[in-house]
């Protein structure tokens, strides 16, 4: 990934997080600074990727253990809370050049369950400095989110008809 770029993995697929781990892993293997932020993970996904720590820094605001979809209507407005801290950090860790590498996992989601909307995202991805490379994660590619981004990754499944 060339410095600098945002870049999106979007799509019903898996790997989509796993392909922006993987630049984690080489920024971190460059000696550069990665942070990744989760958004609408289970608790156990978080913690699988924190063995990647100190390297590479993890972050995850949410409290619950359970997905987003299943909160009740209270718990969905406390996370929403959480969630919002997340973004925050995020904006702070591109104005202050804490990394060189940001990575929000799942935030399209975001847009999705109506958390946040893309202009609200774009606002995040505009404090990126020149150096910093953004990589983006998330099922429903936004056309407002598209037009930032450097490059686009559809990740979908194939199905073959087995003989």
């Amino acid at each position: 990934m060339q410095d600098g770029q945002i870049q999106i993995y979007c799509g019903e697929g898996h790997g989509k997080s796993a392909a922006a781990l993987g630049h984690a892993v080489v920024a971190a293997g460059e000696g550069k600074q990665a942070v990744v932020i989760q958004f609408l993970k289970n608790l156990e996904d978080s913690e699988f990727i924190r063995r990647l720590e100190p390297e590479i820094k993890v972050f995850r605001f949410e409290k619950s253990d359970k997905n987003f979809e299943g909160l009740s209507e209270q718990e969905k407005q406390e996370e929403v809370q959480n969630i919002r801290n997340g973004l925050n950090f995020a904006k702070k860790v591109l104005t202050t050049g804490e990394c060189d590498l940001l990575v929000l996992d799942e935030v399209l989601g975001l847009i999705d369950n109506h958390i946040i909307d893309a202009q609200e995202l774009r606002a995040i991805l505009e404090t990126k400095s020149e150096e910093q490379s953004i990589i983006l994660t998330g099922i429903r590619l936004h056309e407002e989110t598209c037009i930032v981004a450097n490059e686009v990754f559809t990740i979908e499944p194939m199905r073959f008809k087995v003989f």
